[in-house]
């Protein structure tokens, strides 16, 4: 699996949240259908599921090694 540097996920994290926040906004509009509001939440939940996993895909690049030098402790 290739790594993931932060230059390739600021991009990604900075689309999830431009999408979360668009629906949050639909919500608080309270000018959508109760139908459509769950659809926004499923979607919403979807989004910060894929931002968490961006995030963890991140961070065990990080603990894999990315600093060079430093060795695990056990």
């Amino acid at each position: 699996m290739p790594s993931v540097s932060t230059d390739d996920i600021v991009p990604e994290l900075d689309e999830l949240v431009h999408r979360l926040e668009r629906a949050a906004e639909q919500l608080r509009s309270g000018e959508v259908s109760t139908d459509a509001a769950a659809t926004l939440v499923e979607d919403a939940a979807a989004l910060a599921s894929q931002a968490s996993e961006a995030l963890e895909r991140a961070a065990r690049d990080d603990e894999a090694g990315r600093h060079p030098g430093q060795d695990a402790l056990l």
